[in-house]
């Protein structure tokens, strides 16, 4: 059944992609209803108001987006985007798993359950995959654009990290070369302290050496000066016990003289 579009205003570079209407077996349920109860007056508004809905609902796919037309005695109409299309999915009951009809749903960003349906469509997942197809070319050149700035936002991370390490790595190796030569001034330092000191410690050590020597040879002239003082000391009293003519005798009493 080819709907009537003349509800329907486009844009110059807007182009129709799939139109149709809900399934004409769509309104067996309610002949199934309204047909008992036709004879109490009551299923038949419900067979004519499934008639008019069914003649008076239009879907449209267009190359901006998707439109939906209801109303019997008023017209309402109802536009999503692509770019505001977050999910599509299909469902199918028995009798239109049977016949090949079934409804499609349509989720927004942003909204709160399903924002449009397009309700006992014959091919139903066709009809989704074409809305999924469209929504992917009208978001595909703002998705690739996403993905180039992420890509170079990542790529530049990874350099300032990469910059980070390196001059953490370059202080580093500076610290630890400054370190190394500190350390090897102060042993430099200290060698030379050392070298500085042992020819001193020598000349101490060899002026204690002299001082002995010098000690022990004044000792010994001492000594020799002391027994060369008594050796004079006996000889001057032997010349004294000659001159005046004592003589000692172990046999003879010290009071006696020998004239």
């Amino acid at each position: 059944m080819e709907p009537e579009l003349d509800w329907l205003t486009l844009d110059d570079d807007e182009e129709i992609v799939w139109s149709d209407t809900p399934h004409g077996a769509s309104i067996v349920p309610a002949l199934i209803v309204g047909v008992p109860l036709s004879f109490v007056l009551i299923g038949i508004p419900i067979v004519v108001s499934a008639y008019l809905s069914l003649r008076n609902t239009h879907y449209v796919v267009t190359t901006a987006g998707l439109y939906r037309k209801s109303g019997i005695l008023s017209r309402d109409v109802q536009k999503v985007g692509f770019d505001k299309v977050q999910n599509t999915s299909y469902s199918q009951g028995i009798l239109g798993s049977s016949v090949g009809f079934g409804n499609v749903d349509i989720s927004t960003a942003g909204g709160s359950g399903v924002e449009m349906r397009f309700q006992s469509v014959e091919n139903p997942r066709d009809v989704a995959e074409l809305v999924n197809r469209h929504v992917k070319q009208s978001t595909g050149g703002r998705d690739d654009a996403g993905d180039k700035e992420a890509v170079l936002d990542e790529v530049l991370t990874e350099l300032r990290e990469i910059r980070t390490l390196l001059e953490r790595d370059e202080s580093a190796a500076l610290d630890t070369t400054r370190t190394a030569g500190e350390s090897e001034q102060v042993e430099m330092n200290t060698i030379d302290e050392l070298v500085s000191e042992r020819p001193d410690d020598e000349e101490n050590e060899a002026g204690k050496s002299d001082a002995s020597s010098t000690d022990e040879t004044g000792s010994s002239d001492r000594n020799d000066e002391a027994n060369a003082s008594d050796s004079g000391d006996e000889t001057d009293s032997a010349d004294d016990n000659t001159e005046t003519g004592w003589t000692t005798d172990d046999d003879t009493d010290p009071l006696e003289f020998d004239r």
